[in-house]
């Protein structure tokens, strides 16, 4: 027995300080988890709580530290979104997962970009339709090396930020966070069982806007490093 077309390659994402690479099996994301973007967005945080949809696997782009990767600018859009979010990397599975015992399942966290076709988004939220094609779409979530939990810890209230050319367009604590990682984790276990390899996209803070062809965008979360990525 033989597969009729070759299998994908395993997507994975290098470990900080060694040759190791984290698989990703599923990539989750948590939307308007910060109160501020949520409200930038038009919806009133204290009144709707965050939700959840996915990137395919293969969206996923590792970005080695200390180097600047290049994306296209992606078609049919004319509003290429960054956000910047805490990336939540589990290593042990489970299905309705306590708050208590959430962190366990966290095998370490790293600097994330949820890029975002925000024109197409908008477009499919105004029609009741699903976001994949402002979401989902290919490159659409580079994420720097992952550090696990053993050497950086979890961070609770860490600043993160992003910049582009230089100048700073999103910046806000970890500890802003309307649900916190082991919340998110717990709820998330409610809906999916999650399995080692999954990611979670923990939610991005205020400062959303477009990025351009030429643009670099920085994107750092303190304890974990930063990533670079260049739009071509």
């Amino acid at each position: 027995m033989a597969f009729v077309v070759a299998p994908p390659p395993t997507v994975s994402i290098p470990v900080v300080g060694s040759q190791d690479l984290f698989p990703v099996r599923r990539v989750y994301c948590v939307g308007r988890n910060y109160g501020a973007h949520a409200r930038e967005m038009g919806f009133d945080p204290d009144r709707e709580p965050p939700f959840f949809f996915c990137k395919p696997a293969d969206a996923v782009i590792p970005v080695a530290e200390g180097d600047t990767l290049s994306i296209p600018y992606p078609s049919l859009t004319g509003n290429y979104h960054f956000e910047v979010e805490l990336v939540a990397a589990i290593g042990k599975g489970g299905e309705n997962i306590p708050v208590e015992s959430a962190l366990e399942h966290v095998w370490g966290y790293g600097v994330g970009l949820d890029m975002t076709r925000r024109d197409l988004q908008m477009k499919m939220r105004e029609m009741g339709r699903p976001w994949e094609i402002g979401k989902a779409f290919d490159a659409s979530a580079p994420v720097g090396p992952l550090r696990p939990v053993a050497a950086a810890g979890n961070p609770h209230d860490a600043a993160l930020s992003l910049h582009v050319d230089g100048a700073q367009r999103q910046h806000s604590r970890t500890s802003m966070l309307i649900w916190s990682v082991a919340e998110t984790v717990a709820d998330l276990s409610r809906y999916f069982r999650l399995e080692p390899g999954d990611i979670i996209f923990t939610g991005t803070p205020e400062g959303v806007g477009a990025v351009k062809p030429g643009e670099t965008m920085t994107a750092t979360v303190d304890g974990l490093g930063s990533l670079s990525v260049k739009i071509v």
